[in-house]
């Protein structure tokens, strides 16, 4: 990708996270807004959010494709992995080979799960505003090779910057009604699931396509992608067809 044209994907990245802080604040459409970015930005091959709840617990929030969600699934099951030592430390972590020995002797169970799935290396951005972490932001490669230098700078920046999103809109409300906010966001994500699934069982396509064209059609009617979701499962119609997006990872010129 030219210098120029990446440098004005990153500069409209910042700037439509920071429009979806206005009006209804969605959540899961906000991540998954930000794992996108990500995977178009930087030389990787998917990227994911993990959020924590009031009590430390984590939820597997957003993923770029089903092998992430996996992943994710996965290092919350065993309590283990890079993104679990990101968000418990609050520490990014920069290239972190999945073969290694040492990542074998860390995460035996997450490090196996990972080459199965067909990732070679991780890196991890904790989601943060100063001493408060509320999550951790993975970003994964399914091939040879390490991030550009500076890109986990930069994915740190587009981290700090869903934190300070989240944490805002949180402190619009009273600090007791974070748990049912996360409740809120946990079951828009599984009533999304439910859509992916079906949507993606009717029309025979992957649940990655199906979960591409929920995408398109919330945002081209200006609607909470949980509100296409349930529309999908309450009437068994699929969503309104619209041109498709680029492919993952595409970087246009």
């Amino acid at each position: 990708m030219p210098e120029q044209c990446r440098e004005e994907r990153l500069a409209a990245a910042f700037v439509e996270l920071a429009d979806t802080l206005v009006g209804d604040f969605d959540v899961i459409h906000f991540l998954y807004t930000l794992t996108e970015h990500c995977v178009t930005l930087f030389d990787i091959a998917a990227a994911g959010v993990v959020l924590a709840t009031p009590r430390g617990e984590l939820l597997d929030a957003t993923a770029s494709d089903e092998r992430t969600r996996a992943m994710e699934l996965a290092s919350i099951e065993w309590d283990e992995g890079p993104c679990h030592d990101c968000y418990r430390t609050g520490r990014a972590l920069y290239d972190i080979p999945l073969d290694h020995p040492r990542a074998r002797a860390q995460w035996p169970r997450v490090s196996r799960r990972a080459r199965e799935l067909g990732f070679t290396s991780v890196s991890c951005a904790p989601l943060r505003l100063r001493d408060e972490v509320i999550g951790a932001l993975n970003l994964f490669r399914d091939r040879p090779g390490s991030l550009a230098p500076g890109d986990l700078r930069l994915a740190q920046a587009l981290a700090d910057t869903a934190a300070i999103g989240i944490l805002q809109q949180r402190a619009v409300h009273e600090r007791g009604t974070v748990a049912a906010q996360l409740q809120i966001a946990l079951n828009s994500r599984i009533i999304i699931e439910q859509a992916k699934g079906a949507l993606a069982d009717r029309r025979g396509i992957s649940v990655d396509e199906a979960f591409d064209q929920l995408r398109r059609s919330a945002r081209h009617h200006g609607r909470l992608l949980a509100d296409v979701a349930r529309e999908v499962m309450a009437t068994g119609t699929d969503p309104t067809p619209i041109d498709p997006l680029p492919p993952r990872g595409a970087r246009p010129v």
